[in-house]
């Protein structure tokens, strides 16, 4: 079996990652597969042990003659499957080259934000079958129409050997010049809006009125940059909130936060809230979208109600006044992701609707 495999991010974040997954552990069990990515994309360097890669121009939703180029590569390569894995004009074009070139086409749903009927009537009929990473995602297609049997959940996964590993909060602490006592809290997120970076600064000061050395660390990169360094400093948290940019060894520093703290408006599953389990850090999130799938109230961190942020600085304060309990909500996390997340998993339910596909077209 050969797949196409279409991936129109230009950064290795969580849904790439996810890409990477999946590529290799089907390359493992015996599939060839073909990368379409960006010129440059962080995703085509890392793919060349699992996948030949194919660089081309990748424009957007308004770049139309994304269809040609695409069709281009499905007719030199002939695959027997093509498999969309992200939006940014190639669900719409990749859809388009797919149905032209008559090869089986899969969508992977990434996240849970609302579509017209319309939209959903009109673009999902380009696609086979389509494929969401939550089941929260499954359902709000199926409440936009989707027919049942054309929907299955495969939820996304994360590989925990990089977390599986013991910490040195003291080391870390001092390499930021931070007190060796002092709480940490940290969120791993792209710097856009639905990620609810702004609920997170708006209840910093009543969780520093009972934990004054709290320090917070925001990882990721995103439009909204200067606007949070100008909110960080209109609100004086200079010297307790820090934006961490990028880094390459989050696998190395995951582990060394206190909690994680995910108050996004909406998300389709968030990867980053398996790998903060895997390390055994506990989560605050929301109840949106696919996280109440990742974080069970009360088993490995708190959910709460979109946009209260009353309710997120007590959870906080509940989470930093009890050592205790983070440390067994932590041991629960990476339970549930070791049981409930394998890439082992995600490979074998992305592999399934393959199979069922190309049954069906013989």
């Amino acid at each position: 079996m050969k797949v196409l495999h279409i991936e129109a991010g230009r950064h290795l974040y969580g849904g790439a990652k996810q890409v990477l997954y999946i590529m290799d552990g089907l390359a493992r069990r015996g599939v060839a597969n073909l990368l379409a990515c960006p010129n440059g994309a962080h995703i085509g360097a890392a793919a060349g042990d699992c996948a030949t890669v194919v660089e081309l121009p990748m424009g957007g939703d308004a770049d139309v003659a994304m269809v040609a180029r695409l069709r281009r590569v499905i007719r030199a390569h002939r695959p027997d499957v093509v498999h969309i894995h992200s939006r940014r004009g190639a669900d719409l074009w990749g859809g388009l080259a797919a149905r032209l070139a008559g090869v089986p086409c899969v969508l992977s749903r990434r996240v849970d934000n609302p579509e017209a009927r319309w939209i959903v009537t009109a673009k999902y009929r380009l696609f086979d079958h389509v494929i969401t990473i939550s089941e929260g995602i499954r359902q709000v297609l199926l409440a936009e129409g989707l027919a049942p049997d054309k929907v299955s959940c495969v939820r996304s996964a994360v590989d925990p050997a990089p977390y599986l590993r013991d910490y040195d909060k003291a080391a870390f602490r001092a390499a930021l010049g931070i007190a060796p006592d002092a709480p940490v809290a940290g969120m791993v997120a792209q710097l856009i809006p639905r990620k609810g970076h702004r609920h997170l600064l708006a209840t910093l000061p009543a969780v520093l009125a009972a934990h004054p050395t709290l320090q917070v660390l925001i990882y990721g990169r995103g439009p909204l940059e200067a606007e949070l360094r100008a909110a960080i400093a209109a609100h004086r948290l200079q010297d307790k909130v820090r934006l961490m940019g990028f880094v390459d060894d989050l696998p190395a520093q995951l582990g060394c936060l206190d909690l994680l703290v995910h108050p996004a408006d909406m998300e389709g599953l968030g990867v980053a809230l398996l790998q903060a389990s895997a390390a055994r850090v506990p989560i605050i999130a929301c109840r949106a979208g696919g996280m109440p799938e990742a974080v069970v109230d009360g088993e490995n961190g708190r959910l709460i109600d979109v946009g209260d942020v009353a309710a997120l600085g007590a959870a906080l304060i509940e989470l930093l006044d009890d050592a205790a309990l983070r440390q067994r909500m932590g041991e629960a996390g990476r339970a549930r992701v070791l049981r409930a997340f394998s890439v082992d998993a995600m490979c074998e339910g992305n592999l399934a609707v393959y199979r069922r596909l190309l049954e069906a077209r013989r």
